[in-house]
């Protein structure tokens, strides 16, 4: 038996888990109404949320994306010589984690690590997972044991894709292009908030140091849905391009760097709404990519894996 096999000889299985989104028109409201189950949001909010998607046929990219890194994994795996399952289960949408982890039980799993989509700590980046996973198995009897993988927003695997990529959306834009890194807002209320925000900044200013040495960076926030009366993390993306406007910056790099796919959140409120506003406030505008199916991400479940042997 090799190194690399006896690193994973405590599991026989792993768990893609990620947040789901839509895949047709007629699964938009259903999918938002699972998103925002128990939080009273208003029938007409939804609506206009389920816009930003009809926009795009009423799909969202995520399911795509995520079959696309699941067949990225199971490459780095048997690159790699390890003999391990990649399943996949959804918090919002099919496939459902319940179901996934129904299918794992019939398939004989006992044990299983989780590889979720979302890099940093918090509650809704990291602990509502593991209330996912504790949903999911008691749903399902003699369910398997799911060990969810540590975060990773420091780990290589995930940082030089983001470096690589904004390197290349500076190279699209003139001299003296000013950074901003963008991520998903929470409620100031949110438990663990300040852990996030520390990690999101630490992220930040470690791919700002290394794609561009000197270059003036901000961090900010995007996405958020709550009502006015409740305090999220800011600046948003739009109040603070109106800012650097101001300022007199002619051009900005904008580096999701909360996400690890280009889903909804990205290709709407980055791709649409901030370049938009970007192109009216006569701000050049280059969005750098997130990590996807980069090998080096791709191969970010085989070292957390072999972080826990």
């Amino acid at each position: 038996m090799t190194s690399r096999a006896r690193v994973l000889t405590q599991y026989d299985a792993l768990l893609l888990l990620s947040f789901g989104g839509p895949e047709g028109p007629d699964d938009v409201i259903p999918f938002l109404e699972n998103v925002t189950r128990g939080r009273n949001i208003p029938r007409a909010r939804l609506e206009e949320v389920g816009e930003h998607y009809f926009l795009f046929g009423g799909v969202s990219p995520i399911n795509r994306l995520c079959r696309d890194l699941k067949s990225a994994i199971e490459a780095d795996f048997a690159a790699h010589d390890i003999d391990l399952p990649v399943y996949w289960g959804n918090r919002n949408w099919t496939p459902y984690l319940a179901d996934t982890v129904r299918q794992m039980q019939a398939d004989g799993v006992r044990r299983a690590a989780a590889f979720v989509t979302s890099a940093y700590s918090g509650f809704s980046t990291n602990d509502q997972y593991l209330n996912d996973i504790a949903r999911a198995r008691a749903e399902v009897p003699d369910a398997p044991e799911i060990d969810k993988l540590p975060v990773y927003c420091d780990r290589p695997g995930f940082i030089e894709p983001f470096v690589d990529a904004t390197k290349d959306a500076l190279s699209r834009l003139p001299e003296g292009a000013r950074l901003v890194f963008t991520a998903h807002s929470v409620p100031l209320a949110q438990p663990n908030r300040d852990l996030y925000a520390e990690e999101l900044y630490a992220a930040a200013r470690t791919v700002a140091q290394k794609a561009a040495p000197g270059t003036p960076w901000d961090l900010v926030y995007q996405s958020r849905s709550g009502p006015p009366t409740q305090p999220w993390l800011e600046p948003q993306i739009t109040e603070h391009l109106e800012k650097l406007r101001g300022e007199g910056v002619r051009a900005v790099a904008v580096v999701p760097i909360g996400f690890v796919s280009d889903h909804m959140e990205v290709k709407y409120d980055l791709d649409v709404e901030a370049a938009d506003l970007a192109a009216d406030l006569g701000i050049a505008f280059a969005r750098a990519a997130t990590p996807g199916t980069d090998p080096r991400f791709a191969a970010l479940p085989r070292h957390l894996l072999g972080e826990t042997e």
